[in-house]
């Protein structure tokens, strides 16, 4: 993200920090974007069930994210798709202890038809295959490198994306044959691409971990616990997430 996109955003989330707006309790939460879908839900299930509240989601990396919150964002809970990007926040004493709650693992997408005829994770090193992931600074693209080291190879990728909705949003576009995406996210659009199994794929997962920022109301911790218990759990499970 550039300078001006990422003062953008905070002047965003600056408008839109937890408040109490005509009688709602409102509750920042800037989440991974591959949260998206069950985020979005457990967010309306969430209202539903307390009256009152509203929840305002910021979706996007897990990096980019720390750094706006680090940044002084006025931001009510972070959910991180990875421990790093969380303890970035926690050294800078933004954020309080944080929980894990979901696990996720990487697989192969591909445009319908599969025009490449992308078969396994060593198809990605053909010099004719046009790849795309995320960048080694987020947490989709720090599990990317781990999986292809484990396996031995070196894909080039002819372009790097912030997130896995970006990489997601190349197939689905039809701008490149193969790209490298959590499965949470595959199944989420399975009707506009294809997925090609990588077979030891969760040997190499993300753990999701979720905490209030240090300013936040008792409404996060809500939140917070509404994610990780039984509702949330539901949720999360449905759209492909695994338990930490």
């Amino acid at each position: 993200m550039n300078w001006i996109a990422a003062a953008t955003t905070l002047v965003i989330l600056a408008a839109t920090g937890c408040s109490s707006t005509g009688g709602e309790d409102v509750i920042t939460v800037s989440a991974a974007s591959s949260l998206t879908d069950a985020f979005t839900e457990i967010g309306t299930d969430f209202e539903n069930q307390n009256p009152g509240a509203h929840v305002r989601f910021n979706f996007g990396s897990s990096t980019t994210l720390a750094a706006q919150i680090n940044a002084g964002a006025p931001v009510d809970v972070f959910a991180s798709a990875s421990r790093s990007a969380m303890d970035r926040t926690a050294e800078e004493g933004a954020t309080d202890e944080a929980d894990p709650f979901a696990e996720n693992s990487l697989t192969i997408v591909v445009p319908r038809g599969n025009p490449a005829n992308v078969r396994s994770l060593a198809d990605l090193q053909r010099k004719e295959v046009t790849v795309v992931h995320c960048i080694a600074t987020a947490p989709c693209g720090q599990a990317t490198q781990q999986l292809l080291a484990k396996h031995g190879l070196e894909v080039t990728a002819s372009s790097l994306e912030p997130d896995v909705r970006s990489v997601l949003a190349k197939i689905t576009a039809d701008e490149a044959d193969a790209g490298i995406v959590y499965r949470t996210d595959a199944a989420a659009e399975n009707t506009l691409i294809e997925e090609v199994a990588i077979p030891d794929a969760d040997t190499v997962t993300n753990t999701y971990f979720i905490a209030s920022t240090s300013e936040a109301p008792s409404a996060a911790a809500q939140f917070i616990d509404f994610v990780s218990e039984e509702e949330g759990v539901r949720i999360l499970t449905r759209w492909g997430f695994g338990r930490p």
